[in-house]
């Protein structure tokens, strides 16, 4: 099995697991169905990928902090997972605005890069994954900028009154590329907070589709860092990036 293939496989399964976790705790508090999904997925990850790629590191949202530890540090192939990308998206049922994240980093080159990589939307029966993905439909007339539902950032507001573009309120990370890369939505701009595990495998996958993805300085994202913290984030149809950047850049 590829590691493409394995990793769309797992992302497909763990999914399917949190699917479940919802219809075992429907009845139970939105915390409860939070700590259980997470945990479940976490699991059947770390145990899959022990049994699939022994000799790779695991980083995991989930995970003990010494994964920080210089052995990941170090290693040459770096699996970054995001067991349940939006805790609050999946506590809520009847909402599909959440992920699975698994994507393979690997040592070479300036900083290493991502070889491989999948985003499930579980409640959507969707997998997205590399090495092909669907380059999106043409763009419509005017830009559709993705924000969160519940706190978009102020640099987003600045590219949509930029672009003259409209805003498309959605949940987690994942979804949020994932709606770029399916053509439901044109950018996508992040700033002030994110981890590694946050945008591994949706950049990986959006950059399969074609899409542009940066910092929003422009600058290269790099994984498999000392200090797994990566703030911002910018992902859009090529032919909008200019424009973006130079709002977000300056």
């Amino acid at each position: 099995m590829t590691d493409h293939e394995l990793a769309a496989r797992l992302a497909t399964e763990a999914g399917a697991l949190l699917l479940d976790v919802r219809s075992e705790l429907a009845e139970a508090s939105a915390e409860e169905r939070k700590a259980a999904g997470d945990k479940r997925s976490h699991d059947f990850l770390m145990a899959a990928l022990a049994a699939e790629r022994p000799d790779d590191a695991v980083l995991s949202e989930e995970g003990p902090a010494e994964a920080a530890d210089p052995v990941r540090i170090g290693a040459e192939r770096v699996w970054i997972v995001d067991p349940l990308d939006g805790t609050r998206e999946f506590s809520e049922l009847g909402r599909t605005d959440w992920a699975v994240h698994v994507a393979l980093w690997q040592r070479g080159g300036d900083g290493g890069e991502l070889i491989a990589g999948a985003v499930a939307l579980p409640a959507q029966h969707v997998t997205l994954a590399t090495p092909t993905v669907l380059t999106p439909p043409p763009a419509p007339a005017v830009p559709r900028i993705v924000v969160s539902r519940t706190r978009p950032p102020a640099i987003a507001l600045e590219v949509r009154d930029a672009l003259g573009g409209v805003l498309v309120e959605m949940g987690s990370a994942g979804a949020k590329v994932a709606s770029v890369v399916q053509g439901l939505s044109d950018v996508y701009v992040h700033a002030g907070g994110q981890y590694e595990w946050d945008s591994a495998a949706p950049v990986a996958v959006a950059r399969a589709a074609g899409l542009h993805t940066s910092r929003i300085d422009g600058s290269a994202l790099r994984y498999n860092q000392r200090d797994s913290k990566l703030p911002d984030l910018i992902v859009c149809r090529p032919e909008y990036a200019d424009a973006v950047l130079a709002v977000t850049a300056r």
